[in-house]
């Protein structure tokens, strides 16, 4: 369906070439100051035309707040936002009246429906992802307020060109956990056009997806993603546990393919003796701990343990490309497609952003759950705390009850 989360619900709504796309983000707390421009920055990321490696669709990406705040403070009522399709070209797409378009959701929303989008992907276009990006720059604001949590992703591999050696282990290696505890959205966005934070493997990634859109092809790649100072506890078992959720929030972004946290697949090639993750004591903080090594990826069990939360996400080549293509058309007969419109060469840079917000938005509904569980757990205390107090009183008044009528029959 369109809506995500448990307690920090969100609805995305729109088409790629329809008048607005947008959300309506329900379970926001009160009180928090919000205007549009705590939003705009991460809108700005992800929009469209960002440079000649993305797509030249010309979208400014301006999100309005239409509800649930006043003179720019949460009511805790619904917030809707909106963001207007300015640069439509349904012309473009009159080739998908007869051809489905290979490995896209012309196709499969045709058998799902019985009808389809005729401009562009529908919902199925990367459009739809600026509602969640809005609502994840919310829920990002909030977990920054309440526990200074910061999330981080970064391009970390496109085609073959890797950041780190794909042989090696990256959760083993020190330079590699320091870039997590270390990488800001500041120093990723300082490589643009692609965001990958290595001057020697931004360049030849940018050359390579430029090669790609100049054969009118495309390639895909890999984002990682950090979760920095995340409270330990967060995670409901059995089938809610984190990274289920993550795994979930990921891969229902557009063009994603794989995903992986902590030590991944290459966890499975080191012995447990080598891949446990050693309780030590923690350096800042008394009567808890920490951990040695962190292949678990700050997640054990299905629970946060304190730990920086890590995970990659895979992103296959776009599916839309303008080489000619031998393909059938929904009659079934046989033709040949070269699709037009603007489309991204490679989407890895500009999926940064949503995946940030999608990993926000599973932490901030986590982080609500947790806080209403100990909300009840301490009223049940203070209830506890009070029982045997209330127990003495009742005591006290039922024996002085027997006394008064033992009294009055001794009278009698």
């Amino acid at each position: 369906m369109s809506t995500f989360g448990t307690l920090f619900r969100v609805t995305t709504y729109g088409e790629s070439h329809c008048k607005s796309v947008g959300c309506i983000v329900d379970g926001v707390p009160p009180g928090m100051e919000l205007t549009e421009a705590d939003i705009q920055p991460q809108m700005t990321r992800r929009r469209p035309g960002q440079s000649a490696l993305s797509t030249p669709r010309d979208e400014k990406d301006l999100v309005q707040i239409q509800s649930g705040t006043e003179y720019g403070v949460t009511l805790g009522t619904p917030i809707g936002m909106l963001v207007r399709n300015e640069d439509q070209r349904p012309k473009d797409y009159s080739e998908m009246d007869i051809y489905p378009r290979p490995s896209h959701a012309d196709w499969t929303y045709l058998q799902k429906y019985g009808v389809k989008a005729r401009s562009g992907g529908g919902r199925s276009s990367a459009r739809e992802t600026i509602g969640r990006v809005a609502a994840g720059a919310i829920a990002e604001k909030y977990l920054r307020l309440s526990h200074n949590i910061e999330i981080v992703a970064f391009v970390s591999s496109v085609g073959p060109i890797h950041l780190f050696d794909p042989e090696a282990t990256p959760s083993s290696d020190p330079a590699f956990q320091s870039l997590l505890s270390t990488i800001t959205r500041e120093k990723v966005d300082s490589f643009l056009p692609v965001r990958c934070p290595d001057t020697v493997a931004s360049g030849k990634m940018a050359d390579l997806i430029a090669e790609y859109r100049d054969k009118k092809d495309s390639i895909g790649g890999t984002v990682t993603c950090v979760i920095r100072n995340v409270p330990a506890g967060l995670g409901e078992p059995c089938f809610d546990k984190i990274e289920a959720k993550l795994a979930h929030a990921m891969l229902s972004i557009p063009a994603t393919k794989g995903f992986e946290v902590g030590s991944g697949f290459k966890g499975t090639e080191i012995p447990g003796s080598k891949h446990n993750d050693m309780f030590v004591p923690h350096p800042t903080k008394p009567l808890s701990l920490a951990t040695a090594t962190n292949y678990s990826g700050g997640i054990q069990g299905g629970i946060t343990n304190g730990e920086n939360i890590y995970f990659k996400v895979a992103f296959k080549s776009p599916a839309t490309i303008s080489i000619a293509q031998q393909t059938a058309s929904y009659t079934g007969e046989p033709g040949t497609l070269e699709a037009k419109g603007r489309h991204d060469p490679s989407v890895v840079p500009r999926a940064i952003p949503i995946v940030e917000a999608m990993a926000a938005l599973v932490v901030m509904d986590m982080v609500l759950q947790q806080q209403s569980r100990e909300a009840t757990r301490e009223m049940l205390g203070r209830a506890a705390r009070l029982v045997p107090e209330l127990s003495r009183q009742e005591e006290k008044a039922a024996v002085e009850g027997v006394e008064k009528v033992l009294e009055a029959v001794e009278k009698a």
